[in-house]
């Protein structure tokens, strides 16, 4: 329900605007906030469970999750709702990083493949999942339900987490690295809201370019300062362990990749094909099923065999096929869409979590809430970058297309003029006047060619996302088993001889 959250309010925005009477840049940062709360939240959460246990902080933050979600659904404007959906999105963001902590703490080594593959159905599944719970919610019931729904379910997670959860050791006398939080949250929200908004306010606007300056500013003094505390936040030497270096690399192209689809698909249904919110969602729901049903099996294969064949031939799936979807058109198929991103699901599936376990298996035991935290962080980060680099390669590929399709569509050209005279018939037939109809045929023709080049637009931004995660394909061959395994004996060998 936390991930779900990131997007099963999108399609009540339209609601919100005419429910509380808002504009459109104040109605997105029910969206932008959620995000930024969340993300910010994460790189600390590695301390807290430290600190105070596992345990205790999953509670807490499942209670200010379901706390958020109340006073949600009693919102009376926009912006108690933005508060409010900040509230919710400081427990929502917790939840991810310390229940992956847990799991490795409590789970033997040689089982965590299959462990992560059933918690990992929620991380993958819920972005498909949101959209369409939400429209049938909004649809059926009313809004407050995309939030209220959470509070039933966070009572009986917290109860159950209370009766059968056993507390990690704590590390009672490790100190914040408060200079670290401040550090680390300015960053981290600096490049959010710039990636959130750069395609808004223009790349090259000035409030963009201080953001961008700022984060890069801020997140390179955090590295050094982290660097030289003795307790750092994160343990940026965690990177210097290549394979899980390798592992957050092949994360973050990964999420790019489950992303391009969730995001670019429901542009193409809903503004090119004219499908509703809810026949957009049942058009992803078969490639949230099929990747849910694929993350168990995944895991198991991962216990037994390694990541890398699992992470090669899915990752290989996933670039067939989101290269293949630039082949999509005005006229394809419902369900031979469907067949496509359930295909491309399976691949999607059979990677995703062996990818980020490789990783994860190399770092000991009392360092894996850091390296949730960072694995995390990153993994919101790239989602939030392969968004907006997507949206403006698309949009960059819209004009080019526009000026090119223009070029080839003059008023003189006796292919226009035909074209035309036959639009211009067909109006007057349906009882237009001449001068109205011979205007509206113009204005058909334009927005036939903006359809094209809107297509055209799209089917380029499917290539440049199937080039992107191809780049996972040779990271791959850096996370195989005996690798993995031999990182892990140096990595204990390592933090042996520093606490000795």
């Amino acid at each position: 329900m936390a991930i779900l959250d990131t997007s099963i309010v999108n399609v009540a925005l339209p609601r919100f605007m005419t429910l509380f009477g808002s504009e459109p840049d104040k109605i997105q940062w029910i969206l932008t906030g959620y995000m930024l709360a969340s993300g910010v939240v994460v790189p600390i959460t590695g301390y807290l469970g430290d600190r105070f246990g596992t345990k205790r902080m999953y509670i807490w933050s499942v209670a200010a999750f379901t706390l958020g979600s109340l006073l949600c659904g009693l919102a009376w404007n926009t912006e108690s709702l933005t508060v409010f959906r900040v509230v919710q999105a400081i427990g929502g963001g917790m939840i991810i990083p310390v229940s992956m902590a847990m799991i490795y703490r409590i789970i033997p080594r040689q089982k965590i493949g299959m462990a992560l593959g059933v918690w990992g159905v929620a991380a993958i599944m819920a972005p498909a999942v949101g959209p369409t719970l939400g429209g049938y919610l909004v649809d059926n019931f009313s809004w407050h339900w995309i939030f209220t729904i959470n509070i039933p379910i966070g009572i009986v997670a917290i109860i159950l987490s209370i009766s059968y959860l056993e507390e990690t050791p704590l590390q009672k006398n490790i100190k914040p690295d408060l200079l670290g939080v401040f550090l680390s949250s300015a960053g981290c929200f600096a490049l959010l809201l710039a990636l959130s908004e750069g395609q808004d306010k223009g790349w090259d606007s000035q409030y963009i370019v201080s953001l961008l300056v700022l984060s890069g500013f801020t997140l390179l003094l955090f590295v050094l300062w982290e660097l030289y505390v003795p307790n750092p936040l994160i343990d940026v030497r965690l990177l210097l362990n290549p394979v899980f270096s390798a592992s957050l690399a092949a994360t973050c192209i990964s999420t790019i990749g489950l992303f391009s689809a969730v995001f670019l698909i429901p542009i193409y249904a809903q503004n090119l094909l004219g499908y509703t919110p809810m026949e957009t969602g049942l058009l992803m729901m078969p490639m949230a099923l099929v990747t849910g049903l694929m993350m168990p099996i995944s895991g198991k294969l991962f216990d037994k065999f390694g990541a890398f064949w699992l992470g090669f031939i899915g990752m290989f799936i996933v670039v067939v096929i989101t290269y293949h979807l630039h082949t999509l058109s005005l006229d394809t198929d419902y369900r031979h869409l469907q067949l496509l991103l359930s295909i491309r699901a399976v691949g999607l599936g059979l990677a995703s979590m062996p990818l980020t376990t490789a990783g994860m298996n190399t770092i000991p035991v009392f360092m894996v809430g850091r390296a949730s935290a960072l694995n995390n962080t990153v993994r919101q980060i790239s989602g939030s970058m392969g968004i907006a680099y997507l949206t403006y390669v698309m949009l960059q590929r819209q004009a080019y297309h526009t000026s090119v399709l223009s070029e080839n569509v003059s008023i003189t050209s006796p292919m226009t003029q035909h074209s035309l005279g036959q639009i211009e018939g067909m109006l007057m037939a349906g009882g237009l006047p001449a001068a109205a109809a011979d205007q509206g045929s113009l204005s058909v023709v334009m927005g036939m060619l903006n359809r094209q080049a809107y297509m055209n637009a799209l089917a380029d931004t499917f290539v440049v996302s199937a080039i992107i995660i191809a780049v996972v394909l040779p990271i791959v061959f850096l996370l195989s088993k005996k690798r993995v395994e031999q990182e892990r004996k140096k990595q204990e060998a390592y933090y042996a001889q520093r606490k000795g």
